[in-house]
């Protein structure tokens, strides 16, 4: 129960007000938690959605995407921005690139990118709401945090004393695997295949990036991934009906 409370107070801002210190295995065993953490994520989303069913698609899919960017306090799109700017001014130098995802200033690059992004995921929203289809806005979220533990499983992890070295540390690779083909399996069984291989494509090549430019992630290139994999659930669930 603590790993789950870790991990929901780690992606979340949902109060949870743990009054315990956290030890290392129970750190690693919160990963774990990840999708599921994410499906209640798109659990609360789909009940606003429903709650907004009479509204006009348009406005319904901005409030669900601000309440979207609150729940999770805009974590992930930090890591996207920092990535931006990284690749673009770290003009393909290891160590530059590092330097500037540490830089909490965002340039117009990633005010770019953002904006980009939170754009697709708006009209993706209208979509589907559109089209009466609430099932891809509950299981996008999972997928995107799944993204987060297929990186972890198959990627080095290269920002020393980062906020994931613990994590990755102690994480339970056997136990990670299954969760990870799990949450696959019931998104594909779910949603289709189009929806999943559209993502998967984009995360493979977020790893081939990510190892060319950087040796392998940071946690900025976890954040950036989640953002990108569940826009392309979206959007995967909106062209190919």
């Amino acid at each position: 129960m603590h790993s789950l409370l870790i991990a929901l107070q780690f992606l979340t801002r949902i109060p949870v007000g743990l009054d315990f210190k956290a030890g290392d295995k129970q750190l690693g065993y919160s990963v774990l938690y990840y999708p599921l953490i994410g499906l209640l994520i798109g659990g609360l989303l789909t009940i606003l959605a429903t709650l907004l069913a009479n509204s006009p698609a348009m406005v319904a899919a901005a409030i669900l995407l601000t309440a979207w960017v609150l729940l999770t306090g805009a974590l992930h799109l930090d890591g996207l921005a920092d990535c931006a700017d990284a690749w673009v001014g770290g003009f393909g130098d290891r160590q530059r690139s590092l330097r500037i995802m540490k830089d909490p200033a965002s340039g117009p690059i990633a005010v770019t990118l953002l904006m980009l992004v939170l754009l697709l995921k708006w009209t993706a929203l209208a979509a589907l709401i559109e089209q009466n289809r609430l099932v891809p806005l509950l299981m996008t979220p999972l997928l995107g945090r799944s993204a987060i533990l297929l990186l972890m499983l198959s990627t080095p992890y290269v920002s020393p004393q980062g906020l994931a070295e613990k994590l990755l540390k102690h994480l339970p690779e056997t136990a990670a695997r299954w969760v990870a083909g799990l949450s696959i399996a019931v998104a594909a069984f779910v949603l289709g295949l189009l929806p999943i291989l559209f993502a998967g494509l984009l995360l493979l090549w977020i790893r081939h990036t990510a190892i060319s430019r950087l040796g392998g992630v940071t946690g900025d290139v976890y954040g950036a991934a989640v953002e990108l994999v569940e826009t392309a659930v979206l959007l995967g669930a909106v062209l190919y009906e």
